[in-house]
């Protein structure tokens, strides 16, 4: 049976209401696919990009089978900070009006009300590995009652050297358990521990490893190096660029285009590993409430950063890792809705295009714009990527177009500046 509504997966009337109140419409393909596989009590391995709905697809069937009172239940391990709160937040939105408690557990806090929640056996545990381990570590977690194990983002926990602390939970963990892995990309390393997590697993592919959520619309805008602040406030100066994350390579090049936007009157706020956590929470807050239009930041936000109405995201340095790519990008067009995804390429970045474009298996359109290109105006550019360079907000507002594309009122303005 196809699942096109919530309503069909015979899910109770609190997580119902939860879910209509978090406003989510339809469930999403990982959703549709994972949900009834986790409600049978089976494995599941997921892959799917950020952005497809990967929370709910597992926290909704883990709700469901889990009583309040009972203790720890459910341990969900994400590998950064950011991504342990955010779907901290979505259990407890989605657990509202019952009395399952969710607490999140990460470096960078103090201990104490990570313990308590210990103490109290909260329900369900969302936890970075190495701040768990740590409380394992410590005998403060008791995992007796735990039926329910998630690795959310499997492949970035390996990128990120947490095999050990994996190992270490799994050998504290009940063998009789639900598992459910789910990843971005399934490199041999992920493989290997999803076969060996996992029994009798259900493989669902909700989209093809390397690309991206639709509605994403991606752009590589020929930039000499000198000239990337200038393209970037041409760009960000129009009315279109209303919440807009950017990527840099390196925390301090992510501080530096902050005081340089802030300087230019622009609300802006940073966000990287030396950022206390504290920091980081607010930075992440004033963004999602408005107070900020832009967050510069590291790719300590590329995953685990779920703000609704991000409308564009900036790769200021382009990505040295494909994944890295598309998971900076999939921070725009979120659950249905359109983004725009910018990459500012250098002369020197062309040989890491060129491994990029192979690894998505795909030529994403380039902007040349004469004022701000490295090798000026290619004679082959196609006129709708002249067109979409006319709608960012280049000086004059004409980006490359030909004389034969303009009308006859901007003909004259060409001709005739400041007339």
């Amino acid at each position: 049976m196809e699942v096109t509504h919530f309503n069909q997966l015979n899910l109770s009337d609190d997580r119902l209401a939860a879910i209509e109140a978090l406003g989510w419409s339809l469930p999403t393909p990982i959703q549709a696919q994972a949900i009834p596989a986790g409600l049978a009590g089976t494995d599941v391995v997921g892959i799917a990009q950020t952005g497809t709905g990967k929370t709910g697809a597992f926290m909704i069937p883990a709700l469901e089978r889990v009583t309040a009172g009972g203790g720890l239940q459910v341990l969900a391990l994400c590998p950064t900070r950011e991504l342990a709160q955010q779907v901290c937040d979505d259990s407890i939105s989605l657990s509202k009006g019952t009395n399952i408690r969710t607490e999140a557990i990460f470096g960078g806090v103090p201990y104490p009300p990570q313990i308590k929640a210990l103490e109290e056996g909260y329900e369900i545990i969302v936890a970075t590995p190495a701040r768990f381990i740590d409380l394992m570590q410590s005998r403060r977690v008791d995992l007796s009652n735990m039926r329910y194990l998630v690795l959310d983002e499997a492949d970035r926990m390996l990128d990120m050297g947490f095999r050990p602390q994996i190992e270490d939970v799994l050998r504290g963990a009940p063998g009789k358990r639900q598992t459910m892995l789910f990843s971005a990309t399934m490199p041999n390393g992920v493989h290997d521990l999803a076969l060996r997590l996992t029994k009798d697993a259900v493989w669902i592919e909700a989209t093809p490893p390397g690309t991206t959520a639709d509605g994403i619309e991606e752009f590589f805008y020929s930039v000499k190096p000198e000239k990337k602040p200038d393209l970037l406030r041409s760009l960000i100066s129009g009315p279109e660029w209303e919440q807009v994350l950017i990527f840099t390579r390196t925390k301090a090049g992510a501080d530096v285009l902050d005081a340089m936007l802030q300087r230019e009157g622009i609300k802006t706020d940073v966000m990287h590993s030396n950022r206390a956590m504290k920091q980081r929470t607010r930075a992440l807050e004033r963004f999602a409430t408005g107070k900020v239009r832009v967050l510069v930041a590291t790719d300590v936000a590329q995953r685990g950063l779920d703000v609704e109405g991000i409308s564009h995201v900036v790769n200021y340095d382009v990505p040295l890792d494909p994944e890295d790519y598309v998971h900076r990008i999939g921070r725009t067009g979120r659950a249905g809705a359109t983004g725009t995804a910018v990459t500012f390429v250098t002369a020197g970045d062309l040989g890491a295009l060129k491994s990029l474009e192979h690894r998505l298996d795909r030529v994403v359109e380039r902007i040349h714009l004469p004022e701000f290109d490295y090798a000026g105006t290619p004679q082959t550019e196609s006129r709708a990527a002249a067109r979409r360079a006319g709608k960012s907000r280049t000086p004059g507002g004409m980006g490359t177009k030909s004389a034969s594309d303009l009308s006859p009122e901007e003909l004259a303005e060409l001709l005739n500046p400041g007339s």
